[in-house]
């Protein structure tokens, strides 16, 4: 994860997080547009993540309840103002786009394969989001009538000519979406840590809840694709995690939701 060192501690953090920033070097390792994370070289290391208000609290939820199973990290503090800010403890290791583990791909396909479908096997009867597919579909509808869409991050095999082809496609199978499975909801390389190739925590578990599998499915095939440049590791990917757990008729259905964020 690539950190930039700040000149100015950014503005608007809250009093209770002060005690964290002074005295501290801080990092800009944000990755996406929707959120600035931060992070603080102090004490064993934190993360501070900031976006608009009441968009980190299923963040904040999930990650705590991932933690509980000794998957996430420790939620310090969650707190919602005129913005929303998430303070969680640095995990030990790496994240899965590090050079040890892109430069192995064939083991690195193979590990988080078989991590995901270990996630899936877990009892999900506490899961603070229940029903994930409920807002995964709400999303992608509202984002087809706003005329959102943008097909150019994904594969080729998962690609759709237009909107309307994929708005179709959704509509047709999007009632073989369950939610029966714990889902991490961005399984990407950037939120899998590993600690010497094993399993330390997950991260950014902002979409996760109870879901559909192939959510998660889907994005292993993607980052393996994103991040690796090549689409050679798709079809190992599903072998390591079990294609006896698999429909490539649902993958194509949460693909043609995907194209529309």
């Amino acid at each position: 994860m690539k950190k930039t060192l700040l000149t100015n501690i950014p503005n608007g953090i809250p009093s209770e997080l002060e005690q964290f920033i002074t005295g501290a070097r801080i990092y800009d390792s944000s990755c996406s547009p929707e959120a600035r994370v931060y992070y603080i070289d102090k004490d064993n290391g934190y993360y501070l993540k900031t976006s608009a208000k009441n968009t980190l609290e299923k963040e904040a939820k999930m990650t705590d309840y991932f933690y509980k199973k000794d998957l996430g990290t420790e939620v310090l503090h969650y707190i919602s103002n005129t913005s929303d800010w998430l303070l969680t403890a640095k995990v030990i290791g790496e994240d899965c786009t590090h050079d040890t583990y892109t430069s192995d791909p064939i083991r690195l396909c193979d590990t988080i394969a078989s991590e995901l479908r270990k996630l899936h096997e877990l009892d999900f009867s506490d899961c603070p989001v229940k029903n994930r597919i409920k807002d995964y579909l709400s999303l992608a509808e509202t984002n087809y009538k706003n005329g959102t869409y943008d097909k150019s991050n994904f594969p080729d095999s998962f690609g759709y000519r237009s909107a309307d082809d994929a708005i179709a496609v959704l509509n047709e199978g999007k009632n073989a979406l369950k939610s029966d499975t714990l889902i991490h909801g961005d399984y990407c390389l950037p939120n899998i840590i590993l600690d010497n190739w094993k399993l330390s925590k997950f991260i950014d578990l902002g979409n996760g809840g109870v879901g559909d599998r192939h959510i998660d499915i889907f994005w292993g095939i993607w980052t393996l694709w994103f991040n690796l440049k090549t689409y050679k590791y798709s079809s190992r990917f599903l072998d390591a995690y079990g294609r006896d757990k698999i429909d490539t008729n649902i993958l194509k259905v949460v693909a043609a939701a995907e194209v529309f964020g």
